[in-house]
């Protein structure tokens, strides 16, 4: 694996030194506290409710804040991930070193793991960053810090299955935008195929991309669930690197 990391260094370099990685964070962040602040603004209000009193158990921090924060923060990644792995094998195309890049000493594993680690740091400083709305209600009330960190966990490996499937994307033509477009398409279309079933019942509950989240979610880790995420991350590197591959030796 020798080159991971001067590659790493360049994408991460190239991400700050463009306005690109700034947007996205800024973004991510404003979009996500301004969704906890709504479903904070709810809870605020049950609290004059009637029938809240009654339904107390089940209307607590966690059923009301914690857990729908997760999932909007899992639909806003659906539609972040593909601008930040729009430019990972694209731009090299668009600027002429893919090239120079694919015929290097480097290994093309090496190369696809760099910008995918490169990825992959940001995707973690946003999630970083959106424990703040977290922490202040950490500090006013009392969620279940075992349900906020296996949701995180459950984010963080959603979210690498949705960068290598971004990447592929991006190994597939020189445009960013049409990079986005074809990313975006195909996690959208994971993300449906079996929303109205669940991972158990049926195939396409099972391929579904956000029915293995929902255990996370609920705090629940399971073997299976973390099995497919990182069968996704795998699947998503090993055709961007068969991609890659058949079109250095045309």
């Amino acid at each position: 694996m020798n080159g991971v990391y001067p590659i790493l260094k360049r994408e991460l370099g190239s991400y700050f030194a463009s306005p690109l990685a700034y947007v996205v964070l800024v973004v991510f962040q404003v979009i996500t506290a301004f969704l906890f602040f709504l479903n904070l603004k709810g809870y605020l209000q049950l609290q004059f409710d009637p029938s809240f009193q009654l339904l107390r158990e089940q209307l607590n921090l966690n059923t009301v804040i914690v857990i729908p924060y997760f999932d909007t923060m899992s639909i806003v990644l659906l539609f972040i991930i593909p601008l930040l792995t729009m430019r990972l094998v694209a731009d090299e195309r668009s600027s002429h070193t893919a090239e120079l890049l694919f015929t290097s000493p480097i290994k093309l594993s090496s190369i696809i793991l760099g910008k995918y680690l490169a990825a992959l740091i940001l995707l973690i400083i946003m999630l970083a960053l959106s424990s703040l709305n977290i922490l202040v209600l950490t500090a006013h009330g009392s969620p279940d810090i075992g349900m906020v960190l296996s949701s995180y966990l459950g984010l963080f490996l959603l979210g690498a299955s949705f960068l290598a499937i971004g990447i592929f994307a991006s190994s597939l033509t020189s445009s960013q935008l049409v990079a986005a477009i074809i990313a975006f398409g195909i996690l959208l279309f994971l993300w449906l195929i079996g929303a109205s079933s669940d991972a158990d019942s049926s195939v396409f509950g099972y391929v579904s991309l956000i029915n293995h989240f929902t255990n996370f979610s609920k705090g629940i880790i399971e073997l299976k669930d973390i099995a497919y995420y990182l069968s996704a991350i795998y699947i998503g590197l090993f055709l961007t690197h068969t991609a890659l591959d058949s079109e250095r030796w045309r």
